[in-house]
């Protein structure tokens, strides 16, 4: 009889790295709200388990929110877990007949080299279509957040004037685009001249305006003012003096795209400044104000890559990326969002 071999499996061992969410910041989120952990993880797997590399983790303004004390449209973020964050990296192993080793996915599996997750919470990407990165940006909830803030809620017509505040960032740069796509005349909002030489030479912007070049409400509303001349669409990404600004000069039968309030999340959440007086300018201009979730529109994801993905494809759309390396680097990368450092979309190479 010939001899039967029995293979015996060896697991393997990963040197894991996480930052665990340990403090609630009062102010700006740095450092020491976290804590590195350093365990060993096997790669012993559970059925239809994988298990996942992390290549690039995401810092989003949202994440600020979730650190708030209060109930926001989440519950607040649980302390002593790994921060969230969504990831694009590779299959290191896989018990899924879905998923091989070096396949690119994403997943929403947080600030960690590495990750267990069930094939579910995956989603293969194909490297020859779109830049893997796009999973995080364009092709993603940035992505998703701009299409649908802008076609649902803003509803844009030809020859609207529409103002993008936070016109250089991973939504405001592309709903920007996705405005000039549907024909209207696009004014961004953004701080430094580079950003916005940005936004007129390189996305091809009507007019850009740098609030930071402007010490009052009254000055940046008058910039503002001569180069749009009235508002029939105002995609607000950070809320605070610029929004002060803007929404005098909203026209008749205005949208107001309420997407973020970066402008309170950095030390100003819990007890949020005073809102700018404008009740009275929504009745005389009979304007219509909403206030948008990427999450709202995750089942209609499809929609979405099915017009904007050949953009992507054929380089009609620019997703504009800001990489910072280094694993280390994560809650440094989150903090700077709100220092307005970064072009686009910011990430960590990790």
């Amino acid at each position: 009889m010939a001899a039967i071999c029995f293979l015996h499996y060896i697991p393997m061992n990963y040197q894991n790295r996480q930052w665990i969410y340990a403090t609630r910041p009062d102010g700006r989120v740095g450092d020491e709200h976290y804590v590195l952990r350093e365990s060993e993880m096997s790669d012993a797997l559970s059925i239809n388990e994988v298990l996942v590399r992390a290549r690039y983790i995401s810092v989003d303004p949202y994440m600020r929110i979730q650190q708030a004390e209060r109930n926001t449209y989440d519950l607040p973020h649980p302390l002593g877990i790994v921060q969230r964050a969504g990831v694009v990296g590779q299959v290191i192993a896989s018990n899924s007949a879905g998923f091989a080793e070096g396949d690119w996915v994403s997943a929403y599996s947080g600030w960690q080299l590495y990750a267990k997750c069930h094939q579910s919470e995956l989603t293969k990407l194909d490297a020859e279509a779109a830049p893997v990165t796009s999973a995080l940006g364009v092709l993603g909830m940035p992505g998703r957040t701009a299409w649908f803030g802008l076609m649902e809620a803003g509803k844009p017509r030809p020859g609207d004037t529409l103002v993008v505040s936070g016109a250089a960032g991973a939504v405001g740069s592309l709903v920007a685009q996705f405005g000039k796509r549907a024909g209207c005349r696009v004014i961004g909002i953004a701080g430094g001249a580079a950003k916005c030489s940005f936004l007129t030479d390189t996305l091809g912007l009507d007019a850009a305006v740098d609030y930071r070049s402007h010490a009052t409400v009254e000055s940046l509303r008058a910039a503002i003012d001569a180069v749009t001349g009235g508002v029939d669409i105002y995609f607000d990404n950070v809320g605070g003096m610029v929004t002060d600004a803007v929404i005098p000069l909203i026209k008749l039968r205005a949208r107001i795209v309420i997407c973020g309030a970066i402008a309170q999340y950095d030390g100003g959440l819990d007890v949020p400044d005073l809102a700018p007086r404008f009740l009275q300018h929504m009745l005389f201009k009979r304007a219509t104000i909403q206030g948008i979730l990427a999450r709202d529109f995750t089942a209609r994801m499809g929609e979405m890559l099915e017009v904007v993905g050949p953009w992507v494809k054929r380089g009609e759309i620019l997703s504009q990326e800001t990489f910072i390396d280094g694993f280390d680097q994560l809650p440094a990368a989150l903090s700077s969002l709100f220092d307005g450092r970064n072009l686009g979309k910011l990430l960590v190479r990790v």
